[in-house]
C-alpha cells in the first residue's frame, strides 16, 4: 500500500508543480495582475497607436468588410413531402356525375370510396396505382346505391387521405 499511496501522490506534486511553474511564468518579477483581464501586447518604440480608456487598440484591429454572406437568409426546409394535396370535388352537389380533380407528388395507389354520415362505405369508386402529376376522375353515379343526402368522399394516397363532404341529389 505505501507504493501505491507514493505513486499517486506523485502525480498530485507534479500537478500542483506544473502550475505553480505557470504561475511563475505569467506573473513573474516585473509583471503584476492588473485588475482588468486585457492585457497588451508590447510594441515597438517606433509604432504610434493610439489606445481607448479600457486599453483596447484602435490600429491593431483590421477593418470590417460585410461577409459576402450577409444578405443570404437561411431557408428552414419545409416537409413538402406530401403524397396528396389540391382535391377538387365539382360540381357539388351531385345529380348525375362525380367529377375529381387532385395531385399525387409521385407513384401510389389511390383508392376513392364514398361514406355516409356513420361512416360505412357505400361505393368504391376507384382503387388503382396512378402516375405522378394532376390527374382526373370522371364517373357516372347509379341513383339506386345513393339516395339523396350528405356523404363524404374519402380520397386515400399511400397513407395519406383526404375527405370531402358531398351532397347528392
Amino acid at each position: 500500500m505505501g507504493q501505491r499511496y507514493t505513486f499517486n501522490y506523485l502525480w498530485v506534486i507534479i500537478i500542483a508543480a506544473a502550475i505553480s511553474i505557470n504561475f511563475a511564468f505569467n506573473y513573474g518579477p516585473g509583471k503584476g495582475i492588473t485588475r482588468d483581464t486585457i492585457y497588451l501586447r508590447k510594441t515597438k518604440p517606433n509604432q504610434k497607436q493610439s489606445y481607448l480608456k479600457n486599453g483596447l487598440s484602435t490600429g491593431t484591429l483590421p477593418p470590417l468588410k460585410p461577409s459576402p454572406y450577409a444578405n443570404i437568409k437561411p431557408t428552414i426546409p419545409v416537409a413538402t413531402d406530401k403524397l396528396l394535396t389540391n382535391v377538387q370535388i365539382y360540381p357539388n352537389p351531385i345529380t348525375d356525375q362525380i367529377n375529381i380533380k387532385y395531385t399525387v407528388s409521385r407513384n401510389s395507389n389511390v383508392t376513392i370510396k364514398i361514406m355516409d354520415v356513420l361512416g360505412n362505405n357505400v361505393a368504391t369508386l376507384l382503387s388503382e396505382r396512378v402516375d405522378s402529376g394532376e390527374q382526373k376522375f370522371a364517373r357516372l353515379l347509379s341513383s339506386n346505391k345513393l339516395t339523396s343526402g350528405f356523404y363524404f368522399l374519402r380520397v386515400t394516397v399511400g397513407t395519406e387521405s383526404i375527405i370531402k363532404r358531398i351532397t347528392i341529389l
